[in-house]
């Protein structure tokens, strides 16, 4: 690496076009940049009209006009000198800044690298008022227009060559301002915005509320079942949409936070929400948000980046806590919950707790009711047969269910009292009733909207996932003593990790007891009792393993849920294993009543649904 020294030269003052030029290349880095100062200069003047016409990407012409409160004839000439501006006065309304722009920076910068002509009127004038710089120094001119401002951008970086080539294409560019409007246009839903490209609209957001904006800006991409998010803590309130962990995208390109309506890139905000969706999300996608953070304009500071797209908060904490809880919470919803979301016109169900439980780890079935399916617009009710008289593991092979067909009618065995199929709510179990297993991996179930594939081991390893934190919380995880101790022969690494002073007392909190039996092997003397159907040597070589890897300190603080999704999924039930109905049936309930059911803790999804329409679109009926 060859290693320049500075010459010794003399300090002088820089020249006033040097400085803006300096100054233009922290605020201008390309036309979207210009396209975000003037825009948000409209806004701070009051505007609820603002229109945007660009050519060639922006590259040719940005011309933003607005219906604000306009500028002062007698003030134009000074709104585009550097560190001029209306909007502070004082470092202590610095401090309390709350509107979008405050640095006096953005026009002059602006012009010192482009063709710009600023027209504005304001109601106390008599006409309106132009200026510009087209002629190499600034002129004021009395012009026609209407109350508010008009501000016209032409050639950008057209007196500096050196940094016009590195600007990309027309449609490049386009996209940057494109995108630029749109973060602007979710923010301001007050106000209508249009914008042109080649004198053709490409965007158009009239005037409504924050959750039609959203819904108008987003309506290419937004999921048919969104979460909208509305929590408030002290002076902290948070509002906005987010994506369910499901229609989470391959890219982080759907991701929009502000700040007191101010979009921003912060690192504990968007730890927050990557937090929340920790056990929901699959690692290779992206969370989908709006989300709008108002906080007391004193709790933040937003003058630590040229560009405002960085804040510091006073209180980072509390902010964390509060996206982090209130996204988790909403995230938390139960499958009823989606599944009521996808069909409006049904009232949110009710999960009701069974009062039978099966032990889906366990060999027993225990003896629960059969509940029938509710009759929906396409099928007739269907009914299966009294568990009492049959039990059929849907796994048994095809000569089972033909046995059965073969035999002798018996009307009351198949088909239930009329009144009991009329009378049932549909809407009580919005998962349906399962159908059969298939290859022992998946269950086929039927509800009032079609029919409900769930992956039985992910579904079941969210259920104990959930279940062993609330435990492990309420410090009610329990124990089953194994009567005979199960020895195996350990690593030096496994021997090493529970010889640790603090790794039985880890082990305990969680329901393990292990101990050293000999040199070389390990006694397991008890097993939590959530799971004490999984394989408890597998078991025990797993949790020793993340805590080699994560540490015992950390195991049960920061790297909890990495331990307790280690359990779940020895705990859950296996591929290939028969289920009864009723422990299929018992496994959607379940799930019905488990938070985040839709996706087990890896982020995988747990069940999807198949509407009637989609179903006879694959059978092209009706076409």
């Amino acid at each position: 690496m060859k290693i320049r020294l500075a010459p010794q030269r003399d300090i002088l003052l820089l020249p006033d076009p040097l400085i803006s030029q300096i100054a233009a290349g922290e605020v201008v880095e390309r036309p979207a940049s210009v396209v975000k100062e003037l825009l948000e200069n409209a806004l701070d003047a009051g505007a609820t009209e603002i229109t945007l016409r660009l050519l060639d990407g922006g590259k040719t012409l940005i011309e933003i006009a607005d219906n604000g409160c306009g500028i002062h004839a007698a003030q134009l000439p000074l709104a585009v000198t550097r560190h001029a501006t209306s909007k502070i006065r004082s470092l202590d309304e610095l401090e309390h800044v709350e509107s979008m722009g405050f640095r006096g920076e953005a026009l002059a910068s602006i012009a010192s690298v482009s063709q710009m002509r600023l027209t504005s009127k304001t109601d106390a004038d008599a006409h309106a008022s132009s200026i510009d710089n087209r002629a190499g120094a600034w002129q004021t001119t009395a012009t026609a227009g209407a109350v508010g401002t008009r501000i016209e951008v032409a050639d950008v970086y057209f007196n500096t060559p050196a940094r016009r080539k590195f600007l990309k294409t027309d449609g490049t560019e386009f996209a940057h301002c494109s995108e630029v409007f749109t973060r602007i246009a979710l923010a301001n839903p007050h106000c209508t915005f249009k914008l042109f490209h080649q004198n053709k609209v490409s965007a158009h957001y009239p005037a409504t509320d924050w959750k039609n904006r959203i819904s108008d800006v987003l309506a290419n991409s937004l999921p048919e079942h969104c979460i909208w998010v509305n929590e408030t803590s002290g002076e902290f309130n948070l509002t906005g949409m987010i994506f369910p962990a499901d229609a989470a995208r391959a890219r982080a390109d759907t991701q929009y936070a502000y700040v007191n309506q101010r979009y921003v890139r912060d690192k504990v905000v968007s730890h927050a929400i990557r937090a929340s969706y920790a056990d929901v999300l699959h690692h290779q996608r992206h969370p989908a948000y709006v989300l709008f953070l108002d906080v007391p304009a004193s709790s933040v500071d937003v003058n630590v980046h040229p560009a405002k797209t960085e804040v510091r908060f006073r209180d980072s904490s509390a902010v964390h806590q509060l996206i982090s809880h209130s996204l988790k919470k909403a995230l938390a919803q139960t499958a009823s919950g989606r599944v009521v979301s996808q069909n409006s016109e049904q009232n949110p169900p009710t999960a009701s707790s069974v009062s039978a439980r099966i032990d889906l780890t366990a060999d027993k079935v225990l003896d629960v009711p059969q509940p029938h399916i509710p009759q929906s617009a396409h099928t007739a009710p269907v009914a299966f047969p009294s568990q009492k008289q049959h039990t059929l593991p849907l796994a048994q092979n095809v000569r089972s269910y033909l046995d059965l067909l073969r035999a002798e009618p018996q009307p009351e065995r198949f088909a239930p009292p009329a009144e009991s199929v009329t009378n049932h709510d549909s809407s009580e179990h919005p998962l349906g009733f399962a159908l059969a297993q298939i290859h022992g991996v998946y269950i086929l179930a039927q509800n009032a909207q079609g029919a409900v594939l769930v992956d039985m081991h992910a579904a079941h390893e969210r259920i104990v996932y959930e279940r062993l934190k609330v435990a492990l919380d309420t410090q009610s995880l329990a124990k089953q003593d194994l009567l005979i101790p199960l020895a195996f022969s350990a690593s030096t690494l496994e021997l090493a990790t529970l010889s640790e002073p603090e790794v039985p007392e880890v082990l305990s909190q969680i329901g393990l007891n292990l101990s050293t039996l000999g040199i070389h092997e390990i006694a397991i003397r008890s097993v939590p009792a959530l799971i004490k159907q999984a394989d408890a040597i597998t078991l025990a070589r797993a949790v020793l393993a993340d805590i080699a890897q994560l540490g015992a300190s950390h195991v049960l603080t920061e790297k909890r849920n990495e331990l307790l999704g280690t359990l779940a999924c020895h705990g859950a039930v296996r591929a290939n294993r028969q289920l009864t109905l009723p422990e299929m049936n018992q496994l959607l309930r379940d799930m019905e009543a488990t938070e985040r059911a839709n996706q087990c803790n890896h982020g995988r999804p747990t069940w999807i649904q198949l509407s009637m329409k989609q179903l006879d679109g694959l059978f092209m009926r009706g076409q």
